[in-house]
């Protein structure tokens, strides 16, 4: 039998893949990778046949034509990519593994369809519109209210997502934003088709004012189960969203932790997500009510894994991979939770990266079990909003959340992105 990864570019899944490529050695199994330009990646596999994952038409072709020369069968998919979600699901239902549907595949990346879905099932979350152009964005502007959140219908990792905070700033950001928002995005899968069905709008949301989390579950079943629950400490207020640090176990009352469970499990429900993992995003108001922002079909992306596995003992990569081979995940946890964080650092401005001051002093730290760059020296390094993400991560525990809190400010104030 064997195992088949989608997968993209990304210097932070590189524990993923070496888990994935563990599991298929404990189970006898070929681990089968459809990438483009592969790399590193060719050493955790045992074939890589070149395509552009992001294209739903060509992964199928690739895997079609794989499957006619492999002996063995695929026994199943995973991937741990965003983009490749919808190839994944597409895949699946061509070769009759288990997966999510295709539809919910694309609820999942689409988010005004996301909020219709969420909407319909009575899930509170922001107040939110389409616009196409200025004019329709004062108008929404007008009904929702300031303050305004700006965001791209398809992508992620806050990429040309801005709060704007009366008229003069959405006329000033709302062009450049758009622009952004569709030609940022033009490897995606559902660019062309999302591109032509809303005629190239921008979402609008209301802000919602509060703390942020994040939420890790694994749908066994049909029945949500949840893993861990993430704070976001730092304040994300705007103009921009990067995510910074984050920390588990969560600090929320229980009362508040099940109703955010039981509202997972509503948004799984609306988007017709019966099986693997997901990452649901939550702002909660200064009076505890919980606002859902967006449910991603797919594992949390950076260091989650790592967190998670730190904090719980829970191996997520393991588990979805369990599902996607219709075995049966091991979700328990031995005992209470480590507290564990993360640090997402990123450059204070673009240029070329020269390096990362500070890691020497970070990296011989007790409390630190993963240190990772996402480049290296002569890349160019963006910043939001046009960053989809961070330049690397250290990921650290202790025996409090306290102890957690003052290691994140030490290697904060410890970690610095050079660039020229």
């Amino acid at each position: 039998m064997s195992i088949l990864l989608l997968h993209t570019r990304n210097l932070s899944r590189r524990k993923h893949l070496a888990r994935v490529r563990d599991y298929a050695r404990e189970h006898g199994e070929r681990l089968l990778m459809i990438m483009k330009d592969a790399t590193w990646e060719s050493s955790y596999v045992d074939c890589v046949v070149p395509a552009d994952t992001t294209s739903i038409e060509e992964t199928v072709a690739a895997v079609r034509t794989l499957i006619a020369t492999e002996e063995e069968p695929v026994r199943g998919i995973v991937t741990f990519v965003e983009q490749s979600v919808p190839a994944a699901a597409a895949v699946a239902a061509e070769l009759g593994l288990p997966s999510i549907g295709e539809k919910a595949a694309y609820l999942a990346r689409d988010k005004y369809a996301m909020r219709s879905a969420f909407g319909e099932a009575g899930l509170a979350q922001p107040g939110f519109q389409l616009a196409t152009d200025l004019d329709a964005a004062v108008k929404g502007a007008a009904e929702l209210g300031y303050p305004l959140v700006l965001k791209p219908l398809i992508g992620g990792g806050s990429k040309y997502v801005r709060r704007v905070d009366n008229d003069a700033e959405l006329a000033e950001h709302f062009a450049p934003l758009q622009r952004g928002a569709w030609t940022g995005f033009a490897h995606d899968p559902l660019h062309t088709r999302t591109r032509a069905q809303y005629d190239e709008a921008l979402l609008l949301e209301a802000y919602v004012p509060g703390s942020e989390i994040s939420v890790e579950s694994l749908v066994v079943d049909g029945e949500t189960r949840i893993v861990a629950v993430h704070d976001k400490p730092l304040p994300m207020e705007g103009p921009f969203f990067e995510e910074v640090y984050y920390t588990t176990p969560t600090r929320l009352p229980d009362g508040l932790v099940r109703r955010i469970t039981a509202a997972v499990g509503a948004a799984h429900e609306a988007l017709g997500i019966t099986t693997g993992a997901t990452h649901t995003e939550f702002r909660i108001t200064a009076d505890g009510e919980p606002y859902i922002l967006e449910t991603a079909a797919r594992l949390g992306g950076g260091p989650v894994y790592q967190s998670v596995l730190l904090s719980t003992g829970i191996d997520m990569v393991e588990a979805q991979l369990d599902l996607a081979t219709g075995r049966a995940p091991r979700l328990d946890v031995a005992g209470p939770p480590r507290p564990t964080g993360f640090y997402l650092f990123f450059a204070e401005r673009a240029g070329e990266l020269v390096g990362v001051a500070g890691l020497d002093q970070v990296e011989t730290d007790d409390r630190v079990s993963e240190i990772m760059l996402y480049g290296q020296p002569g890349d160019q390094v963006l910043v939001p909003p046009h960053a989809s993400a961070a330049h690397g991560h250290v990921v650290f525990s202790a025996a409090t959340a306290e102890a957690v809190e003052e290691a994140f400010h030490e290697f904060r104030d410890a970690i610095a992105v050079e660039v020229r």
